[in-house]
């Protein structure tokens, strides 16, 4: 069972695919969103498919895939969370969880035409896990805690502008991860008690070259320690987004051209389905 929004941007409309079959969740809630997740809305699904009450949705393959889960309040990142990226970046592998936000309104969906900014000549991919929160943590006080606090997980890519990001004293990774349509998600959310988040193969290719090829077993900080360390510095809200950091093979590591206008970029997650982007100069008005 897992979850996706089909329809235009701004217009989607809640579903859930049952061995193949899409059902429509329009009479069981209005979005997959934070009240949903924390409202025991996955329980409630479940409970409706094996009374069979929810109805099919017709044309469902015909319908544009939205991000799984509606805008969230905070999209935050762990950077450098695995310690081959860390190396090609540039950086030893940190020794507690390295901390960012990207705005939410860089949220697309996962086959959305993908927009390189006007200036830009270093847009990099990233394949991520990304854990969804499915009720209000603060303060945890254990892992455990951080691991119940899980509602599920999606597929990400990190867009990012190394050039706007990295030089400088200081470094400015909030502009470098904060363009529009950065943060494509998708195309499922699937319940946390539905997949080993701890195992999962993560790929990326650019016009079909491999270019990502690793496992989540290799994260320097798994998901329940990352969802606990984060809970120490902010309240962490039903809906939100965490991006748990990204393999070895981006560009950044000077072994591949950056992101041209008209190159396809697709990402994996075992489970947690395939992203297809094909990218475009985003012209000044």
């Amino acid at each position: 069972m897992y979850f996706l929004r089909l329809g235009e941007r701004g217009a989607e409309m809640p579903a859930v695919v049952q061995e193949g079959t899409t059902y429509d969740l329009r009479g069981l809630t209005g979005d997959i969103d934070g009240a949903f997740l924390a409202g025991d809305g996955v329980a409630r699904v479940r409970r409706a498919l094996d009374a069979g009450e929810l109805p099919v949705l017709p044309d469902a393959d015909a319908l544009r895939v939205g991000a799984p889960v509606a805008r969230p309040a905070a999209v935050v990142c762990v950077g450098m969370n695995y310690a081959a990226h860390a190396a090609e970046s540039g950086a030893a592998p940190p020794t507690r969880p390295v901390v960012f936000f990207k705005p939410s309104n860089t949220i697309a969906g996962p086959y959305d035409a993908a927009p390189i900014p006007p200036a830009s000549e270093k847009y990099d991919w990233e394949v991520e896990l990304g854990i969804v929160i499915g009720r209000e943590s603060s303060y945890l006080s254990s892992v455990e805690e951080g691991a119940a606090a899980i509602a599920g997980y999606v597929l990400a890519n990190d867009l990012s502008e190394r050039e706007y990001q990295i030089p400088g004293d200081a470094g400015q990774w909030t502009k470098g991860k904060s363009l529009p349509a950065s943060t494509p998600l998708g195309p499922w959310l699937v319940p946390a008690d539905g997949i080993d988040a701890g195992n999962l193969r993560l790929q990326s290719w650019v016009n079909g070259e491999i270019r990502q090829d690793s496992k989540t077993s290799d994260l320097i900080f798994d998901c329940a320690t990352v969802v606990h360390h984060i809970s120490q510095y902010m309240v962490l809200e039903p809906g939100d987004v965490i991006l748990t950091g990204t393999p070895e093979g981006v560009a950044l590591s000077g072994r591949f051209p950056y992101i041209q206008p008209g190159d396809v970029v697709e990402l994996e997650i075992a489970g947690l389905g395939r992203q297809r982007q094909e990218y475009f100069r985003k012209e000044l008005p």
